[in-house]
């Protein structure tokens, strides 16, 4: 199981500049990342498409719930990050979580050694 270490990204969503795209682009931990809204739960995943660097937050969530890139329309599922298009490319994304209304992503904890 993974360890993260949580950084507050807002202290509530309302807090949060949703483009009309429901896409958002903050920055937790020093990275500039994006938050996206989806059926009423928060998304995070990275600012730039892991193909040619598109930028997300300019792209779309399509009916299924997928991450569209402005760029090429390479789609990622918005849960797990996975390319749905056929292109086999992976977007980084990040757990998010609300405790006491503010708004948290957790980037996993790496250790030098696998066991710890």
């Amino acid at each position: 199981m993974a360890n993260y270490k949580w950084h507050k990204i807002a202290d509530t969503v309302e807090e949060i500049h949703f483009g009309e795209n429901n896409i958002a682009v903050t920055e937790a931990d020093g990275k500039t990342i994006c938050v996206a809204k989806y059926k009423d739960e928060l998304f995070a995943f990275a600012y730039k498409c892991p193909h040619a660097s598109g930028i997300m937050a300019d792209g779309f969530i399509d009916a299924l719930g997928n991450v569209v890139c402005p760029l090429h329309r390479y789609k990622f599922c918005i849960t797990n990050g996975r390319n749905v298009s056929g292109e086999g490319y992976y977007l980084k994304h990040w757990p998010v979580r609300i405790e006491d209304e503010k708004v948290y992503v957790g980037f996993e904890e790496k250790s030098f050694l696998k066991w710890l």
